[in-house]
């Protein structure tokens, strides 16, 4: 059977993601012909990363899977379209920038400075520095994949 609820999440999801993809595309001066492959790049990262995440894996994990297969299909446009993959990877990459458990995190930061110190706030606090710590190394690490995969002079074995 179909969920037609998961799929429109899923597509309203993807469909959101491509707008700060293209966003942030145009403010690092990417090619205008390039543009459509962030807007694409940036929703099938998303995307994955939402239905991954949607089938149990934690948000880290969805993250650095969704990261990696962005990386590889820029690969795969660079090479296609004679550009650096950073052209088509990095502004996709923006939309999985954990800015939720970010400013959660500052905001408890600011509630401690307010209330005083409390190891219930600090706890959470710490939570959300450390998810968003681990997102981004995700972004970073699956960024990069490609590179330590495919690029490299000595062969992995």
């Amino acid at each position: 059977m179909i969920d037609f609820a998961f799929i429109l999440a899923l597509l309203n999801d993807m469909f959101f993601a491509m707008i700060p993809a293209v966003g942030f595309a145009l403010v690092f001066n990417v090619p205008q012909k390039a543009l459509k492959y962030c807007a694409i790049g940036g929703a099938l990262g998303h995307g994955s990363r939402f239905v991954l995440i949607h089938f149990g894996v934690p948000i880290e994990w969805a993250t650095f899977c969704a990261a990696t297969m962005v990386g590889m299909i820029g690969v795969h446009w660079s090479h296609r379209f004679l550009a650096h993959p950073k052209v088509f990877t990095v502004a996709a990459m923006i939309p999985m920038v954990p800015g939720v458990f970010t400013f959660k995190a500052m905001i408890l930061l600011v509630e401690i400075n307010h209330r005083g110190f409390s190891p219930e706030l600090w706890a959470l606090m710490m939570e959300n520095v450390i998810k968003a710590v681990f997102i981004v190394a995700a972004l970073a690490i699956g960024l990069a994949m490609p590179g330590l995969l495919f690029y490299r002079r000595r062969p992995v074995v």
